[in-house]
């Protein structure tokens, strides 16, 4: 399964959980089963059929180029980074 890295703003859902093991082939699927697992979820993490703008998806050491098709190793760390703005 796959380790899941919890961005802070999302932790109020996950109950203060920072990381988690998630089965899934594909980042859609580990974002499905994050859904079950801590419902509300999904729809910090999902726009429009795509990673929300101003979140990154990382899979192992790369930010995803696929979108939610991105394969995810058995062994992968997944983060959900969110943009920093600032000036």
């Amino acid at each position: 399964m796959a380790r899941v890295f919890i961005p802070f703003a999302l932790r109020k859902i996950t109950g203060g959980v920072t990381d988690v093991q998630i089965s899934g082939t594909t980042l859609r699927e580990v974002i499905d089963n994050l859904e079950e697992k801590f419902p509300g979820t999904k729809e910090r993490l999902i726009q429009d059929d795509r990673i929300k703008p101003g979140m990154e998806a990382v899979v192992g050491e790369q930010p995803t180029r696929e979108g939610l098709r991105a394969k995810v190793d058995e062994d992968a760390e997944v983060h959900f980074i969110p943009h920093i703005a600032g000036g």
